[in-house]
């Protein structure tokens, strides 16, 4: 399992309904779209590391080798406002306004990105795709992204022994190895794909699979309090960032 997997898996928060968490979460994420970058998003973004590291109880170590990724991409898209393109200064430049933009952007994106994380933190996929059936998603829609999550670990797995196959025998002393390895492991990985998915479907067959895959999912009911006192957070969030931001 991915990491991030595991994490919310273990999470204390894995019991509750994901409604409660959806709410906390993505409305963390609007209130960072939505208010002020400073302090709005800033406020967003230091609410979202609070209750990833203390209530949710995510670890410091786990929770930052999630989010380097987005956040990377975050740093990227803002330093491309620090320039223009054109102009009397010559082709390109440094942008007026741009350290200004830039850092805005920086905070809009790095708070929602963490309120994503919020809820993926806390809310195994496992326990969230049975239940869009509920929300309206048609069922061979969820029973394919559910099979589709489950087996992705398997081709993973498949994908990292490989790699130690591959490594035991000397695969990546050269350059030249390193390249007939990556195509060794690309035609391997599809092989073992399309077997895999050709068992599962015989597998399922084999069952009486009449179009719904069954599975038991954790009893759960939605959190009257646990909703309000999210819905206060956020309320309470966007009050004091309006009030800040109008001094």
């Amino acid at each position: 399992m991915l990491p991030i997997d595991v994490a919310a898996h273990s999470s204390r928060w894995r019991r509750r309904h994901p409604v409660d968490k959806a709410v906390l979460g993505f409305g963390l994420t609007v209130l960072a779209i939505s208010l002020p970058p400073w302090p709005g998003a800033a406020l967003v973004l230091v609410a979202a590391l609070a209750l990833l590291l203390g209530p949710a109880g995510v670890p410091g170590r786990r929770l930052w080798r999630a989010y380097r990724v987005p956040l990377g991409f975050c740093v990227t898209g803002a330093l491309t406002l620090l320039v223009q393109v054109g102009g009397p200064d010559g082709v390109v430049s440094l942008a007026g306004d741009g350290p200004v933009r830039a850092g805005e952007l920086l905070l809009r994106t790095s708070a929602a990105s963490l309120g994503v994380l919020l809820f993926a933190f806390t809310t195994p996929l496992s326990d969230l795709l049975p239940r869009l059936v509920r929300a309206g998603i048609p069922a061979p829609v969820v029973d394919v992204a559910l099979v589709t999550y489950r087996m992705s670990f398997l081709l993973l797995d498949s994908v990292r022994r490989v790699r130690e196959a591959q490594a035991a025998r000397l695969g990546h002393t050269s350059r030249a190895a390193e390249w007939r390895s990556l195509a060794g492991l690309g035609a391997t990985a599809f092989v073992r794909s399309f077997d895999r998915a050709a068992r599962l479907q015989a597998g399922l067959a084999g069952r009486g699979y009449d179009g719904t895959l069954r599975v038991l999912v954790p009893e759960a009911r939605v959190s009257a309090r646990f909703t309000a006192a999210s819905c206060a957070l956020l309320g309470a969030l966007a009050a004091l960032a309006l009030i800040l931001k109008g001094r």
